[in-house]
């Protein structure tokens, strides 16, 4: 898995559950993490997939997601990470998105606040093959941030048709529901069916 995010290996390890692979990390191989210089999701899931794929020698599976908020004009997009600023505090990140909800005077509505979690999954194999896959949820932002499960900006995303929000929900309804867990089943049907 060509990431060093421990939340999302945890995700990974879950929905790939049954299947005979084995999920060793980017950072548990000790393998360095690209710059991510793509301007989509799926350039940045392909670049570090390719990385990762080539120091290993192995297949490598790479996620490029974040939060796509509509009043903010698709922000902060794929450039999720970087709102967290440099210690990668996703309560950072979730303040600087209400601080700019509220500067452009976006009510606190579930039609205002709309918002999509987007997943994109690249899969290289070590000869250069890589297929990509995309997962989206829909919902809204809700404010202050609620749940202590799940990771990244899970407190303050809530699932169109849920009244939790993502840190609120067990792994597997989440999992059911969320852009990982549409993109892996994408990428399951495509690569493993």
């Amino acid at each position: 898995m060509a990431t060093h995010n421990r939340g999302k290996a945890d995700e990974i390890r879950q929905l790939l559950r049954g299947y005979d692979v084995a999920v060793v990390s980017a950072a548990d191989l000790g393998l360095a993490a690209p710059e991510e210089t793509g301007v989509t999701f799926e350039d940045n899931a392909t670049l570090k997939a390719r990385a990762a794929a080539a120091a290993a020698g192995l297949p490598a599976l790479a996620d490029d997601s974040g939060l796509c908020v509509a009043a903010l004009d698709g922000q902060p997009g794929v450039v999720t990470a970087d709102w967290e600023g440099p210690t990668r505090d996703a309560l950072v990140g979730m303040t600087r998105i209400q601080r700019e909800l509220q500067a452009r005077d976006i009510p606190d509505t579930p039609e205002a606040r709309r918002a999509t979690f987007v997943c994109v999954l690249a899969l290289a194999w070590p000869d250069g093959h890589c297929d990509v896959v995309r997962g989206e949820m829909p919902g809204h932002i809700v404010w202050p941030p609620r749940g202590n499960g799940g990771h990244g900006y899970d407190p303050t995303f809530r699932p169109e048709g849920s009244p939790l929000t993502c840190a609120e929900l067990e792994p597997s309804a989440k999992n059911a529901i969320s852009h990982r867990g549409a993109a892996f089943r994408k990428l399951i049907a495509a690569c493993f069916g």
